[in-house]
Order: C-alpha cells, then structure tokens, then sequence
C-alpha cells in the first residue's frame, strides 16, 4: 500500500547535518534583527551542504532512483520500519565506490531493508560478482526482491531471510567469505556481528567493513539524552575505538559511516 503522493510524509531529519540545520532554522524564527539574519545565513550555509553534495555526485541509476521512490511512498504505518533508513543516493554511490575500489566480488550486507545499498553495490560488481543481504522482515524483503526484479544488477543479490547472527554462522560453516560487508541493522546488534566477522573466518584478506550509522543524529557527542539506539553505537564506537584488532575511520557521510579493516 502506499500514499497518493500528495500525502506523501516528507523525510525528516535523522542525521547530525540535516537536524541541526531544522534546529537553527527554528531558532532564526524567534530572532530579529542581526541576530536571526545570522543565524539563517548559517541555517543555510549547514542545510545547504547536503543537496549540493548529492548535485555534485555522479547520478543514481534508473533503478535506484524507483526504489528510492518506492520506499519513499510506501505507507510504513507505526512500526519501527521508516522511509529515512534507506541509504539513499550518495551512500549509495559511496559503497559502489568502495566496491570498485577493493575489487570485491563477494559482498555481504548485514540488514538488507528495501535494497538500495544492495543494489547499489551489486551494480558496481564485476562479472561473476554476488551480493549476500541479510534481512528479518518478510514483507521488506520481498519488497526489496520485487523492486530488484526490472534490474540486470538485481539477480547478482541473493536474499538471506531470519536472525542476522543465525545467517552468519550458517555462512561461515560453509566456508563463504566476503571481500566487503556492510552493516546496517539492528544497533544494539553490531558489537555481536563485528565479533563474529572478526572470528569465524567470514572476512577474506584484506576484507573492508562499512559500518552505517555511526554518528547517530548528534546522539553520541551532543550531550543530549540519548536513546537506545544512540548508547548502543556510542558504546560500539569506543569499544572499536580500543579494538587492537582493527583500525578504522569514521566518515561523517549522512549519519555516519565508519570503515573497518582487521590488521
């Protein structure tokens, strides 16, 4: 089911740029004078940079930009499922990007939602080259496999249905491993699939992981309150940070992403 597009729900802001930059447009409102002409000038100068990096980025393709705009009209309801945890465009580019970069040719996508990271990445495979998504939901996934149906990239994914820790030891006690795996699912979760990542042989030589989410909104710096979902990558964060097993980087692409490379 989804919305006409005229009740379409605008994606709100769930990244440190994009919220920051609503926070001072509202503050610009209640000020007069120097004041608020400043602070819309840097409301601007912040919620500006987003759009003009997503201009200035090589184009998604014709099939991501309907998948894109499948998840953005579908009607989500009141679950824990949003149109804002898609990847979206220049995440996308990013992960096709390091695809190319790290010649991989067996990728692994821990938390699959409606695919656009998937595809994303499957389209900048070589010949030959396969995407593993995990997922938990039923129906997102066969809205995901429904949406890569139309693209040639979309029969190089291979949907893995169930528990995300179940489906990494199922592949590791087969003997698969990945070239580069990214992480997107359940927060609380991440230490437990870096763990088995780490330790049960599913990462190939010189393996890259991408991790999403890792700035989560402000939560883990800002000083606010944070929720469940913000202690839990905040606590992921220092315990990679002391990891002597890995190095990292931490990018502030979106929401966040953080690039793992076991030494």
């Amino acid at each position: 089911m989804s919305f006409a597009r005229s009740g379409v729900r605008p994606a709100r802001p769930v990244t440190p740029v994009t919220i920051a930059a609503e926070r001072l447009h509202r503050l610009a409102e209640r000020l007069d004078g120097d004041a608020g002409a400043e602070a819309r000038a840097v409301a601007a100068l912040i919620g500006g940079l987003d759009p003009y990096v997503a201009a200035c980025t090589t184009p998604e393709s014709a099939a991501l930009r309907a998948l894109a705009e499948r998840t953005r009209t579908h009607s989500w309801g009141s679950g824990p499922l949003e149109q804002e945890m898609l990847s979206g465009h220049v995440e996308g580019r990013t992960l096709a990007f390091l695809v190319h970069a790290t010649r991989a040719r067996r990728v692994l996508e821990i938390g699959m939602f409606t695919g656009y990271s998937a595809l994303a990445m499957a389209e900048a495979l070589p010949t030959g080259g396969t995407v593993t998504a995990c997922e938990i939901d039923a129906d997102v996934a066969e809205l995901a496999r429904s949406s890569f149906a139309p693209s040639e990239a979309g029969a190089r994914i291979s949907i893995r249905l169930g528990p995300a820790t179940q489906t990494l030891h199922e592949l590791a006690d087969a003997g698969e491993s990945f070239d580069l795996v990214f992480i997107d699912a359940d927060k609380g979760g991440y230490a437990d699939y870096l763990e088995l990542l780490l330790t049960t042989g599913l990462l190939a030589s010189d393996a890259l992981i991408c991790v999403d989410n890792t700035l989560m909104q402000g939560e883990p710096w800002s000083g606010a309150e944070a929720s469940s979902n913000g202690a839990a990558i905040a606590a992921f964060n220092r315990a990679v940070a002391h990891d002597p097993r890995v190095e990292q980087v931490v990018l502030p692409l979106r929401d966040g992403l953080t690039l793992i490379r076991q030494v």
